[in-house]
């Protein structure tokens, strides 16, 4: 597996699709600014929606048993998880007993982060992914570059190609219409046959034991509403206090993600139809070890709008696969650690630490303290690279001896001015793909000694 800059370097050889891909989602950031400032009280409901978020951490446990009681005096099964691997289990054990074979499933980051798909086909069972992107990616054999634009990495010439390939369009066509009308027929034979739905959730609602699902495409509601059983898997972090507070997030969610008003369908499912089973999977999955962290709580209150994806600079560049992990950007760079610090070390440094992820946040995380808090943990761990380990080292001698520190300034200037090749190399990673800058006349210690005298 390739390192977050091993991996980005690899997406910006293609100078015009990085290019592309760093304007669209400056696109989708404007966009959310611009819907943003249509409400005046815009603040006041991030702030909200923060405390809201708090007061569930800080009483998780009492929500949960209440969400849990709600929703069985509904007529819904619960079921917990620990992990990934029970969930799987649990969705598996619910569709081997209905005899399923295939399963529709709607967008779901909680089981992108489990790796549900890979592990129900090897047990012979089919998942279709439903959303247009979700789908899309899943014929390539691609895993999500975006928690809400899963397909943003592909041009529509891509999407053409793929669609010829798997569904036997066209070849050449590009045309976005006709490519989702035949995504819409290809997909309606198995929201008819499928006896199991699997959808994500979006908010579930401790007060009335229901649960919110918001999608653009209708993909979720109409697999839920045609199948026999309809499963739910959440993590069990998405809990709110009571159904009045939907009004705040439900404003700050699409606003944030797309820079649309409000999501197309935010779908309310409190109860089973008739003769239709209902199960919600509750998953903790290393949230409660991460929630037992102080200065790694606050990440518990992303509501995945992905906002902190489209203002970066490092994730517009770099594409979301360079993440290897399911959630990308920002917010994956702080929960991807909390899995596994040894095989996530490079995302934390994978930042420019700007802020500008935190300064759009609507639940209003301190995402930038946080990767700078992870950086401190790992290096005191030890997992950090041996080069940047004996770097940091070296610096931190060189920084406490202030003649030292002058002479290394000195020769640096003096290789750049007079040896710059010894710089502008493959070997000095700064180099690669910008020249270093001109040497400076002086110092700024030599020249504001001699304003002072």
């Amino acid at each position: 597996m390739l390192n977050h800059a091993e991996a980005s370097e690899q997406f910006i050889q293609d100078a015009e699709r990085t290019t592309w891909h760093d304007e669209t989602l400056w696109f989708v950031r404007s966009k959310r600014d611009k819907a943003s400032k249509v409400i005046p009280e815009w603040e006041d409901l991030r702030e909200h929606a923060s405390r809201i978020k708090d007061h569930v951490l800080v009483n998780l446990g009492q929500y949960l048993v209440e969400f849990e009681a709600k929703a069985k005096a509904n007529g819904i099964h619960v079921h917990w998880a620990k992990d990934a691997e029970e969930h799987n289990q649990i969705v598996y054990e619910l569709v081997a007993k209905h005899g399923s074979k295939a399963l529709v499933k709607s967008k779901s980051m909680l089981t992108e982060e489990c790796h549900l798909n890979s592990f129900l086909t090897k047990k012979g069972v089919e998942v279709v992914d439903t959303d247009l992107g979700e789908r899309i990616v899943q014929f390539r054999d691609e895993v999500p570059s975006h928690i809400v634009l899963p397909a943003i990495h592909l041009k529509k010439e891509d999407v053409g190609e793929t669609f010829h390939q798997h569904l036997g369009t066209p070849k050449g066509n590009k045309d976005p219409q006709f490519l989702t009308e035949a995504a819409r027929q290809h997909l309606r034979g198995y929201f008819l046959a499928a006896d199991v739905a699997i959808t994500g959730v979006n908010f579930a609602v401790a007060e009335t034991g229901e649960f919110v699902v918001c999608t653009n495409e209708g993909n979720a509601d109409m697999g839920a509403h045609l199948a026999k059983v309809h499963i739910a898997c959440m993590g069990i972090e998405k809990l709110i206090p009571k159904r009045k507070d939907l009004g705040v997030f439900l404003r700050l969610l699409a606003r944030s993600a797309t820079g649309q008003l409000i999501t197309t369908y935010s779908s309310h499912f409190a109860k089973p139809r008739e003769g239709q089973e209902m199960h919600i999977v509750l998953v903790d999955n290393g949230r409660t070890r991460q929630l037992a962290r102080p200065e790694f709580r606050n990440s518990l209150k992303c509501i995945r709008c992905a906002a902190c994806f489209n203002t970066c600079p490092v994730y517009r560049r770099s594409g979301g696969h360079s993440y290897h992990q399911p959630v990308a950007g920002p917010i994956g760079s702080i929960l991807a650690p909390n899995f596994d610090k040894k095989s996530n070390v490079d995302l934390p440094f994978a930042s420019t630490l700007c802020g500008s992820c935190t300064n759009v946040c609507p639940v209003k995380i301190n995402i930038h303290e946080q990767l700078w808090f992870w950086r401190q943990d790992l290096m005191k761990d030890g997992l950090a690279p041996a080069g940047k380990s004996l770097s940091m080292q070296g610096m931190a001698w060189v920084l406490s001896h202030p003649k030292i520190y002058r002479l290394a300034g000195a020769m640096g200037r003096f290789v750049v001015k007079n040896l710059p090749f010894l710089v502008n190399n493959s070997l000095n990673p700064w180099a690669k793909q910008r020249e270093m800058p001109e040497a400076p006349k002086e110092s700024f210690q030599s020249w504001y000694q001699s304003r002072k005298s």
